[in-house]
């Protein structure tokens, strides 16, 4: 991710306080990427061949991922604002939307041995709570921007580990 990282004009810790809006918003997105990419991998696994389909849902996933900078120099640059928060969480909701594609394809071409349905169905519905987690923090933001990006941060947590909780590998 590059984003305009300037250290303070002052070598004083109190120089760096202004600074958190872009901090914060900096580690949600980099942690978010960092999910993303290790999401990735771990449904590539459960593909043996790709297809066109999951090719162009690939590239629509890495479209909406390569928006993210954009979205957090936004929200950094404007201290959590109404408007680029929206943005940033609209930016999440089609990253989500795409993964939600993604993931299924990659689940529904997976081996029976190699993922139990129990396992596949964990997976969707934590992909469906995030997405609808990360829909409300966009609405929520117009009102109340920094609730919404607090949804966000909340919401990217649920994909910190590839396999849901309570999964098991067949």
């Amino acid at each position: 991710m590059v984003l305009d990282l300037k250290p303070p004009e002052h070598p004083t810790f109190a120089a760096l306080w202004p600074l958190w809006p872009t901090a914060l918003s900096y580690l949600v997105s980099y942690v978010f990427v960092a999910i993303v990419w290790l999401n990735h991998h771990h449904l590539l696994r459960f593909t043996e061949e790709p297809t066109a389909r999951l090719i162009w849902i690939n590239f629509a996933h890495l479209f909406a991922v390569s928006l993210v900078p954009f979205t957090t120099a936004w929200v950094a640059d404007t201290r959590l604002a109404a408007v680029p928060v929206f943005v940033y969480a609209t930016d999440f909701v089609l990253v989500e939307a795409a993964y939600l594609s993604f993931e299924h394809h990659a689940l529904t071409h997976a081996e029976l041995e190699e993922i139990s349905h129990r396992s596949r169905r964990l997976a969707k519905v934590r992909t469906i709570i995030a997405f609808v987690l990360f829909a409300t923090a966009m609405l929520v933001s117009l009102k109340f921007a920094q609730w919404g990006f607090g949804i966000v941060c909340g919401a990217v947590l649920l994909h910190l580990q590839p396999e849901p909780p309570g999964a098991r590998r067949v």
